[in-house]
């Protein structure tokens, strides 16, 4: 039996070169299954999407999905594509299977975390307060090196990582400014500045940036500074908060799970050329 993908609709067109289109799967001309394959936006203009790869329940386990995955990464190297991604649940076993036996290799995850309850204080001597300008500008301009490097170190190309960098923060930081529902938050201890949070308190809430100081790690603060987070959308209203993490980042990992966080998507990628 011969898997191919037929297109569902017409292309559509974006702005910057974008460009996306959904596939039937089909094997022998049948329809199967389904899959969004897109090119730019956000993720960059030499960037592949595959997305919403999905197959029949009496179809499945057959290879399908593979196959579809391969034709998929076909098509995207015919627009011009250097890099594929794909987001794959974290309850979905056997596509995280498919993942890693094609070559895919996890860059970070999404996890979230219902907020519920009451606000809860900070450790003694601890305290939050807004950043200043220029406080947060090389703070900022230091996390945007740091993410594009380590965005770099996996695979993605350098100009690439530099414009999903840029893309991030155009409309969180207006002028250099933070939005309406967005606040940038240093924590103290004891007078001394320690951790600095980068947040969106809007619905969905989102954790944009944290970091702890090198000189005060492994003594709590990273903990600290997500307890001002929850309590920050609390006082907003959201409930549900979520946040990127590198899947390298193991340390980080374990601190939000730990805090109840629990991951949503593993987002992979793959080189090609």
């Amino acid at each position: 039996m011969t898997t191919t993908l037929r297109p569902a609709e017409p292309e559509r067109p974006g702005p910057d070169g974008a460009r996306s289109r959904t596939y039937h799967v089909c094997v022998n001309g049948r329809p199967v299954g389904e899959v969004e394959l897109s090119r730019g936006g956000r993720h960059g203009p030499d960037v592949g999407r595959i997305a919403g790869l999905a197959i029949d329940r009496a179809g499945r386990h057959r290879g399908r999905g593979t196959v579809a995955a391969l034709a998929g990464e076909e098509v995207l190297r015919s627009w011009g594509c250097r890099l594929v991604e794909a987001a794959v649940p974290a309850d979905a076993p056997y596509a995280l299977r498919m993942a890693a036996s094609l070559g895919y290799t996890e860059r970070n995850r999404t996890m979230a975390k219902k907020i519920t309850g009451r606000p809860r204080p900070l450790p003694p001597g601890s305290s939050a307060r807004p950043m200043a300008r220029g406080e947060y500008e090389p703070w900022l301009a230091r996390g945007h090196e740091e993410y594009v490097a380590k965005l770099a170190g996996m695979g993605v190309p350098r100009d690439q990582a530099e414009y999903r960098a840029a893309r991030s923060v155009e409309d969180l930081l207006p002028a250099g400014a933070p939005a309406p529902g967005t606040d940038l938050v240093a924590l103290e201890h004891d007078g001394e500045r320690v951790a600095g949070l980068w947040l969106r308190t809007a619905e969905p809430a989102w954790v944009l940036q944290v970091e702890v100081d090198a000189a005060h790690r492994g003594r709590g603060h990273g903990r600290s500074m997500m307890l001002v987070a929850e309590n920050l959308c609390r006082a907003a209203g959201t409930r549900t908060v979520g946040l990127n993490v590198f899947a390298t980042n193991t340390t980080a990992l374990r601190l939000y799970e730990s805090l109840g966080y629990a991951t949503v998507d593993r987002h992979f990628t793959k080189p090609l050329c």
